[in-house]
């Protein structure tokens, strides 16, 4: 599976979460899930590493109380931020698609699953017709002649 950011986004894309306001790394990597409706959830090991790194660079300063810690973004990291606005459209825009895609591909799952179940529950009762078969056979092209013109357009 290629990777869900390019490289440098996810940074900029922190940064992003942090204008909003102070956050935990938690919240941070659960924003993150959220945005990508559950298809997407960064691991601690990937984001606490780049907040790190944007904390050394001063885009980014910590409040520690006790084990949680706080980020919030600087004004050095919200001027990083302007200067990349075209590059967040650009992630954010990555991130629509991403989902559309992942959308697309859970419907023809769900489509697969049903349709696999509904053949097996059938073929209890007795073999598929030829009838049966060449209708299933009419209706499938049709949906893929209709599918890839939607996809197309």
């Amino acid at each position: 599976m290629p990777p869900v950011f390019a490289h440098g986004a996810l940074r900029l894309y922190l940064l992003a979460l942090l204008e909003s306001g102070p956050k935990h790394g938690y919240e941070l990597i659960k924003e993150l899930r959220d945005r990508f409706h559950g298809t997407y959830s960064p691991s601690a090991g990937t984001v606490y590493p780049r907040l790190g790194k944007l904390e050394g660079n001063g885009l980014v300063a910590i409040e520690s109380a006790g084990r949680r810690v706080t980020y919030r973004i600087t004004a050095a990291g919200l001027s990083e931020l302007e200067k990349h606005k075209e590059d967040l459209v650009a992630v954010e825009d990555g991130i629509a698609a991403s989902i559309r895609r992942l959308d697309a591909e859970l419907l023809l799952q769900q489509f697969h699953d049903r349709l696999r179940a509904d053949l097996r529950l059938h073929g209890r009762l007795g073999p598929i017709s030829p009838l049966a078969l060449e209708t299933l056979r009419s209706v499938l092209d049709n949906a893929m002649t209709a599918i890839d013109h939607a996809l197309t357009s």
